[in-house]
């Protein structure tokens, strides 16, 4: 639901006394979207000359001709709505969870991405426990095994199993604290083959929560392949085919079938970004 504020009061007698504000409430926020792409409408908005709005995104994806009426649509502002949409104010999808927050409706999405209080999935698998990251970490620490092969200390290199065939994600935890680092493995395309791999941390992307790097290495017996990089905070684990992001290529020179070990140390903030 989202509620309009009104600060501009223009009768007379109101005119003397202070501004106030005003509020109308939404039934359904569904009228501040694009009628053509459903996202949130945001300054500038067009009308056609039937009256059909449509954002300046799908005016350029529809070459400027009306998704409703087919006519031509791009030159003409819809002022009215602009200024609905800047006076338009939302709480926090997880405002039931905790969070005071209200923004404008077309920049929530900006703010849903840095909420502390946003839900994290449990990344082990078959779990489908999902909580904020406190009790995330509590969540791990009570309801999962952890072998001493799968705990992490800070800044203390460890050497990991991965299995290609079975074993593609790998779940670390912190021995103190508790955080979760998910080690993913995803097999390359046909004709660049070899394999690619992430490592990704349980955590809202909040500033707050202080960020971590990693160094990640494929060691053979005379050779090395190591990166180093910051670790992505993410609130449930991708299943994408092809990562693009902060990902390690491991040329098929290097793995000798679908088993093989990689050396991974994790710490706190840019330390392990230059290696």
């Amino acid at each position: 639901m989202a509620t309009i504020v009104n600060e501009d009061l223009t009768t007379e007698q109101q005119s003397e006394s202070p501004k106030s504000s005003q509020s109308v409430k939404l039934q359904s926020t569904e009228v501040l979207d694009c009628p053509t792409c459903c996202e949130p409408l945001t300054r500038p908005i067009y009308q056609c000359k039937n009256g059909h709005l449509a954002c300046s995104s799908c005016c350029k994806k529809m070459n400027k001709t009306c998704s409703f009426c087919r006519s031509h649509i791009g030159d003409i502002r819809c002022r009215a709505m602009e200024k609905v949409i800047e006076a338009s104010i939302v709480p926090c999808p997880n405002e039931k969870y905790g969070c005071k927050e209200t923004t404008m409706y077309c920049n929530q999405s900006s703010h849903e991405k840095i909420c502390i209080f946003v839900r994290c999935s449990c990344p082990v698998p078959n779990c489908n426990y999902v909580g904020s990251y406190p009790d995330l970490k509590r969540h791990a620490c009570a309801a999962h095994y952890w072998d001493e092969g799968v705990q992490f200390v800070f800044d203390r290199p460890m050497i990991i199993d991965m299995n290609l065939g079975k074993k593609m994600m790998v779940v670390l935890k912190e021995e103190k604290e508790g955080d979760l680092i998910v080690v993913q493995a995803f097999k390359g395309s046909e004709s660049q083959g070899g394999v690619y791999v992430t490592v990704n941390r349980m955590a809202p992307m909040t500033p707050s929560i202080r960020d971590f790097s990693c160094s990640l290495a494929k060691l053979n017996q005379y050779s090395t392949l190591r990166i180093g990089s910051m670790v992505k905070k993410i609130q449930k684990v991708s299943e994408q085919r092809h990562p693009k992001d902060d990902v390690m290529w491991i040329p098929p020179n290097m793995l000798s079938g679908n088993f093989w070990k990689m050396q991974i140390c994790i710490g706190y903030g840019y330390k392990y970004i230059h290696i």
